[in-house]
């Protein structure tokens, strides 16, 4: 049985979350939400504008939506087996104890 008091601080966890990702786009007007990349070739082309780059992407993006799906395709690839594997130590721990507590 669940506590309703965990079960309101549940969904307000989950409301600060969705106002916290929200809260930029609907605040910050004409904002350049530019990724790292970008800022860091503009500031190196500001202090030595003759840089050349010591290699070449093996693969450019066709757009820069592809760009961003791709790595947000990486980042949920990521935080999947990050999941996995700590959901299955955990459960192995839990496995263990179980098993430890029938023993006896």
């Amino acid at each position: 049985m669940t506590n309703p008091n965990s079960k309101l601080q549940n969904w307000l966890l989950v409301l600060a979350v969705l106002s916290l990702a929200i809260a930029p786009l609907i605040f910050v007007r004409g904002g350049e939400f530019a990724g790292s990349d970008d800022k860091a070739e503009k500031a190196i082309t500001e202090v030595q504008p003759g840089y050349q780059p010591w290699f070449k992407s093996l693969f450019e993006p066709p757009s820069g939506e592809v760009e961003s799906l791709l790595f947000s395709s990486q980042a949920a690839l990521g935080a999947g087996v990050i999941g996995y594997v700590i959901g299955l130590y955990k459960g192995r721990s839990q496995q263990q104890k179980n098993n430890n507590e029938h023993s006896d």
